[in-house]
């Protein structure tokens, strides 16, 4: 790959992280309901959303290595 696209890779994780967190933050508003066990199921999937986010930094934290090293 050249440089460019390891860099352009390296934005598009960094804006997934916080896409990551913003929808986790939503869902867990938004899915919430008049049952316990409705709120139960938008708490526990707003959180695994959140989990992306480590994910996506620490790819972008490689891709940027990466496009280091190739220029």
């Amino acid at each position: 790959m050249k440089p460019t696209q390891y860099q352009l890779l390296s934005k598009l994780c960094f804006v997934l992280g916080f896409a990551s967190i913003i929808g986790s933050i939503a869902i867990w508003f938004l899915t919430g309901g008049q049952s316990i066990d409705t709120q139960a199921h938008g708490e526990r999937f707003g959180i695994f959303v959140g989990l992306w986010a480590p994910t996506f930094f620490i790819l972008s934290n490689r891709f940027e290595r990466f496009s280091e090293k190739a220029a």
